[in-house]
């Protein structure tokens, strides 16, 4: 063989087995790669058949059902998602000792699954305005003049008084 060729060659080699090895160290002497969970989280409650009993990870499960574990040990179960929002503040009092949601997609539209006092049900969620409120000074304010962000005008922010909430201009 010419010698132009053999050294073409073992460049070829050479980089092949820097590439290998390049990979080895990457994934940590394993070479193969550990799969991403699914999207979506593990319902709080366990009230599907599950699809497969017996998982160890996401990936044992069928289609987009995910590994959850519970009483019964580890199922395959479809995902809960959460909604955007926040769930409101509770006014006063407790609510309905029943569940009637468990997750986020057991709510119509855009309600979410939100902690009454003492039960869940599905309630309207607010969205949280940009920015921070700072702490609260020497204000002699005691009441309730707003439980969340969109009860307060353009930009302000529901923000502690020092015995109550009122409409306060962000800190950025």
């Amino acid at each position: 063989m010419n010698s132009s060729v053999l050294f073409g060659l073992t460049i070829v080699l050479l980089v092949f087995i820097d590439v290998k090895i390049a990979f080895a160290v990457g994934t940590g002497g394993n070479s193969t790669v550990r799969p991403q969970p699914k999207a979506g989280q593990c319902p709080r409650l366990l009230n599907v058949v599950p699809s497969h009993k017996g998982c160890v990870c996401d990936e044992d499960c069928p289609g987009n059902d995910k590994c959850c574990i519970f009483d019964c040990g580890a199922v395959c179960v479809p995902p809960a998602f959460s909604k955007a929002g926040v769930c409101p503040r509770r006014r006063w009092g407790s609510g309905m000792c029943a569940e009637f949601c468990s997750n986020d997609s057991d709510c119509p539209s855009s309600e979410k699954c939100c902690h009454n006092g003492c039960g869940h049900e599905c309630i309207a969620p607010y969205t949280v305005k940009p920015g921070g409120c700072a702490l609260p000074k020497g204000t002699p304010m005691c009441a309730e003049y707003c439980y969340h962000d969109g009860q307060c005008p353009e930009e302000q922010k529901c923000c502690r008084t020092t015995c109550g909430h009122a409409c306060s201009e962000p800190c950025i």
